[in-house]
């Protein structure tokens, strides 16, 4: 059953209910999304109700208490149907209500899940087509701000390990407007951005695309504003309990993707990230043997 069907039930058996049970289910009716997030008092104190008319009008609507009634609103949380602010109060009452191992179960569910969505929404051809521009590419922009930046300057320090010309924007210091002023049709851009989507991230995208650049896009949906005008696209599943939107799945495909670049490269490129490794051994960047 969804949240849907619970406030249905509501209006069902409106009539039916007691004056004092109506009061709750009003406030039910009208704010929602502080169900998932409230326990049985706080939700009667802002009812202006008792504790046992929540439970009261829980179970004249068809359910055995409070925690039944309230499933449904939990389960739109973990499946990212709130806001962040919502999410943060929810992680909060689980902690208290001591059910955290609930919680690790369901981060690592969504874990998994979003991993299998994302890659079963990709065809190989599409990576290695992708894979295949950056290759072929002069210089290979890799943008992403907040969050996503750590992910951008992550694939650039791994590709830079074997390869030239990559390079994570914004630069510090500069705009990635700034860093692709002399982008041009020989030039790579790998964008990321989720919802809410960042302004200045889409804007790069759209100057990069006047300039002449391919565009690989990394974003939570086909119609997002980056994806609707990138050369290469793929949609990256990010639901989690969490208080942030996962970027476990983007990780996931940028690796990925790193490694069809580097399958369709020249014979030369896995002599070089050897060489690399050596290096730092010599230099003693690393403890312990090679």
């Amino acid at each position: 059953m969804d949240t849907s069907s619970v406030l249905d039930r509501l209006t069902e058996e409106w009539e039916s209910l007691t004056q004092e049970a109506q009061k709750a289910a009003r406030y039910v009716l009208d704010n929602p999304q502080d169900v998932g997030v409230s326990t049985v008092r706080e939700l009667a104190e802002a009812a202006k109700v008792k504790p046992n008319t929540v439970v009261r009008m829980a179970r004249q609507v068809g359910f055995e208490g409070f925690e039944e009634f309230r499933a449904p609103f939990r389960d739109a949380i973990r499946m990212g149907a709130v806001s962040l602010e919502d999410r943060a109060r929810w992680l909060q009452d689980i902690g208290k209500e001591g059910e955290l191992g609930g919680l690790y179960a369901d981060i690592v569910a969504a874990t998994i899940q979003n991993i299998e969505e994302t890659f079963a929404g990709i065809d190989i051809e599409d990576i290695q087509s992708a894979a295949q521009a950056i290759w072929q590419s002069n210089r290979t922009f890799v943008l992403g701000v907040g969050v996503n930046n750590a992910n951008a300057r992550n694939f650039t320090y791994l590709a830079s390990t074997g390869m030239s010309g990559f390079q994570a924007i914004p630069s510090a210091g500069m705009t990635a407007l700034d860093d692709l002023a002399r982008a041009d049709a020989r030039d790579v851009l790998v964008a990321m951005t989720t919802q809410p989507y960042r302004r200045d991230v889409v804007e790069a995208v759209r100057f990069a695309k006047a300039q002449g650049v391919t565009v690989i896009a990394l974003s939570d949906s086909l119609a997002s504003p980056i994806s609707l005008v990138a050369d290469h696209k793929f949609t990256i599943s990010q639901d989690t309990p969490q208080f942030f939107p996962s970027s476990v799945a983007t990780v996931a495909l940028l690796e990925t993707l790193l490694s069809f670049v580097v399958s369709v490269a020249s014979d030369k490129i896995g002599n070089q990230v050897e060489q690399f490794h050596l290096l730092r051994h010599k230099m003693g960047a690393y403890e312990g043997g090679e």
